[in-house]
């Protein structure tokens, strides 16, 4: 049987929303093992002027739990 746990995340970017899934996602990754998907539930900016400043992103990640983990 497989178990996943899902986690929230939120994510920046200066660059773009793609770039901060990826930025998050590899983030993620150095802490979590196992990572088997990602959905994007919500993307929003900062506005300055006329111009995107930040990218931010709103994520559910899953992950598969390890049973016999030491």
């Amino acid at each position: 049987m497989t178990v996943e746990k899902h986690l929230k995340v939120t994510g920046t970017s200066e660059v773009s929303w793609k770039d901060a899934i990826i930025q998050t996602v590899s983030e993620a990754s150095k802490t979590i093992d196992y990572l088997t998907s990602v959905k994007v539930l919500d993307q929003r900016a900062n506005i300055s002027g006329k111009k995107i400043t930040e990218y931010f992103v709103d994520l559910d990640i899953s992950f598969v739990v390890e049973r016999d983990r030491d």
